[in-house]
């Protein structure tokens, strides 16, 4: 099950990456795309591309945390090592007294 996600999301991430390089550019300000126009028109944020990438962004979100999910159930609980280490008092300093 865990392969078949990997790969899944391995396609995801592919098909994410072309349906972002495939849209319009905005001409934003270091990519962000917000201008005044985009305000008064709705037709250009309903566009395919636009829903398709949403779409494809949420799956990819899904599968992932899938991924993370499942592998969250192999691993093996282990104790840290400051639950193993022995406090020894015989070799810690004494603080001297005046």
């Amino acid at each position: 099950m865990e392969n078949i996600l990997l790969v899944l999301n391995i396609v995801l991430a592919v098909i994410l990456v072309i349906l972002i390089l495939m849209q319009r550019s905005e001409g934003g300000a270091l990519g962000i795309g917000i201008s005044q126009e985009n305000f008064m028109l709705s037709r250009s944020a309903g566009s395919f591309m636009t829903k398709a990438t949403a779409v494809i962004a949420t799956l990819f979100i899904i599968c992932s945390l899938g991924l993370t999910i499942i592998s969250r159930g192999e691993l093996i609980p282990t104790s840290s090592i400051l639950d193993t280490l022995e406090e020894k008092v015989e070799d810690t300093p004494a603080i001297p007294e005046d």
